[in-house]
């Protein structure tokens, strides 16, 4: 991926000083590509069906209370891991923001916290075994860049194309909370069965893979970021984290209703779709009829 002398983010703080304290408490419905690395490391170490942690954690919760920090920091300016993540969030802001203003609203930028451990956010206490995730409470998105090596050694997802599309699927939920999609979503919530509710965040899901593949389509217009076989390197990284793959590297059988991310080719597909057609209206997962 080309990178390396793009514009970097100043929406980016550094809280990797010290951990947030608190018991694991997510609430207000934080959303995350990295929720399965928990479900994945927890079904490895006690031997629980993957699906079964990461359905335990989507559940619902009042948001904690957020603890008191001092004045937000950037990373320093030597350390390329936060200047590639920096990076490419200046890049989700270029094409969101003309996107946007295109469609005639205003694109507010997410912050990105680089965290260590645990950290208080508006949705609970997020720690370093969810991956990367995103609060729609105070509408940052979370990562301990740590996970870039559990993607690549655990999850057998390497390359920096892959990251980067971590990043731009957490800026998807951002999107979704823009446009008002996740509060819909949670005012859904108390009205559906668990099968149901869990079709919706299927949906939910896989329109963030779609709102990635949108990012990739416009920045490599814009700025012919792409190298061979990255592409590749993000389908891999989407096909490792469907629902069926997660449920199979336990040696189970499948069971669709308890999906809550999307298949492995489920995953793939509407990457492609926004890669392929740039267009947020393609990404409709909610009114297709064939995820």
């Amino acid at each position: 991926m080309r990178w390396e002398g793009n514009r970097e983010s100043s929406n980016v703080e550094d809280a990797r000083g010290g951990g947030g304290g608190g018991g694991f408490g997510i609430g207000g419905r934080s959303i995350g590509i990295g929720t399965v690395v928990i479900a994945l490391v927890g079904g490895a170490i006690f031997g629980i069906n993957p699906l079964t942690i990461l359905s335990i954690l989507s559940g619902g919760g009042d948001p904690a209370q957020v603890q008191q920090q001092g004045p937000a920091k950037a990373p320093p300016a030597d350390d390329k891991m936060a200047k590639f993540v920096s990076t490419v969030l200046a890049d989700t802001e270029d094409v969101w923001k003309q996107l946007f203003t295109q469609g005639g609203a205003t694109y507010k930028e997410p912050r990105l916290v680089l965290f260590r451990g645990a950290v208080p956010t508006a949705c609970g206490t997020g720690q370093s075994a969810m991956g990367p995730f995103y609060c729609p409470a105070d509408q940052k998105v979370y990562i301990d860049l740590n996970f870039y090596e559990t993607l690549k050694t655990r999850m057998g997802a390497p390359g920096d194309f892959a990251q980067a599309y971590v990043i731009a699927h957490e800026v998807g939920h951002h999107v979704q909370h823009q446009l008002g999609i996740t509060s819909q979503m949670e005012r859904l919530r108390g009205q559906s069965s668990k099968a149901q509710y869990n079709a919706m965040s299927v949906k939910l899901e896989l329109q963030a893979d779609c709102f990635a593949g949108v990012w990739a389509h416009h920045a490599q217009n814009a700025r012919q970021i792409l190298e061979q076989g990255d592409v590749e390197e993000a389908m891999n990284a989407a096909a490792k984290i469907g629902d069926d793959a997660l449920q199979g590297s336990r040696g189970g059988a499948v069971v669709p209703e308890s999906f809550t991310h999307g298949t492995s080719a489920q995953r793939q597909k509407w990457f492609t779709t926004g890669l392929k057609t740039g267009s947020v209206k393609a990404c409709d997962t909610f009114s297709s009829r064939d995820l």
